[in-house]
């Protein structure tokens, strides 16, 4: 596998960038080196950059964290986040999954993350013998980030009811700075066996108790990369259509560049982030691509970061 130093060799390649954020664009905290340089760069060559986060809250949210680390609205066309995906479903109710449950959620997360809630979206009731559903938008600062055990008796108590898991960020861990913290899909983990102690449960109705058996799959609903449907919001702030001229870029292999290549988009994975935590800063390019075919993805080729 190629290993880039910068994206100046391949920018010209493409019309459309759609970047992950976390470990890509930022670490939490603030902007990696050379990332605000290297969108100058995309965007002065009339570029289309779009933000692609598994972040559990809607894109409003994120825009305004964004600034909070300096990072300027003109270097960026627009946001798309697992939770604004999620809070549209939530409001058209339009899929099969989402039309199945009732209004009322008990939530498991952080507060900044409730925009997924907002205009009606859904009703937050604080006992899970209450909810029609289960929200998962990941860790809050009670119970930790570091292991999803701090959320069992909370997940044993909506798995006593049945509870339907609507799960808004499909990452198991992500990058804080030097910290690996949990995600939701950590917690997705922690809750499908107890959904289905002997293999199956019964759940049917709208609020996911009654008499028609559904698989413990069917019971949580992941919103995020690597499903290829939350591409499609995507190029449509992007304005493009083929395909074939977008490219992604992203840390995890098992999201970021697994959903891209569902997509039908070429990936680059960036050895930050999450990649530069599990394969340090030298990786070699043998060790890149065992990984990327036991993932099951192609990327183009891996890049050093985000810079020009």
């Amino acid at each position: 596998m190629d290993i880039l130093d910068g994206i100046a060799p391949v920018a010209d390649r493409y019309d459309g960038f759609v970047l992950d954020l976390w470990g890509v664009v930022h670490d939490g905290k603030r902007p990696y080196p050379g990332v605000p340089e290297a969108l100058a760069a995309l965007k002065s060559r009339g570029k289309r950059v779009v933000f692609l986060t598994n972040a559990p809250r809607r894109a409003w949210y994120v825009e305004r964290m964004l600034d909070r680390m300096g990072l300027d609205r003109a270097l960026y066309d627009g946001i798309i986040s697992s939770g604004e995906v999620a809070w549209r479903m939530l409001k058209a109710k339009d899929h099969p999954w989402f039309a199945r449950l009732g209004p009322r959620a008990f939530h498991i997360g952080p507060e900044r993350d409730l925009s997924v809630a907002e205009d009606g979206a859904a009703e937050l009731v604080p006992d899970a013998a209450q909810a029609d559903f289960l929200l998962n938008t990941g860790p809050d600062p009670d119970r930790g980030a570091h292991s999803a055990e701090a959320y069992r008796p909370a997940l044993e108590a909506a798995a006593r009811h049945g509870l339907p898991m609507l799960c808004v960020n499909p990452d198991r861990f992500v990058m804080v700075g030097e910290d690996r913290v949990i995600c939701a899909g950590a917690l997705a983990d922690l809750y499908k066996p107890m959904l289905a102690p002997d293999g199956r449960r019964a759940a049917g109705t709208a609020s996911g108790r009654g008499g028609v058996e559904r698989a413990p799959e069917d019971l949580i609903f992941e919103v995020g990369k690597p499903d290829p449907a939350v591409y499609d919001p995507v190029l449509e702030l992007l304005g493009m259509s083929d395909r074939r001229r977008v490219l992604a870029i992203g840390d995890s292999p098992h999201t970021d560049l697994a959903g891209a290549q569902a997509a039908g988009l070429d990936a680059l994975w960036a050895l930050t982030g999450l990649a530069q935590h599990a394969h340090g800063d030298n990786p070699s390019a043998d060790l890149l691509q065992a990984v990327a075919r036991a993932e099951g993805v192609e990327p183009i080729a891996a890049v050093k970061a985000l810079r020009w």
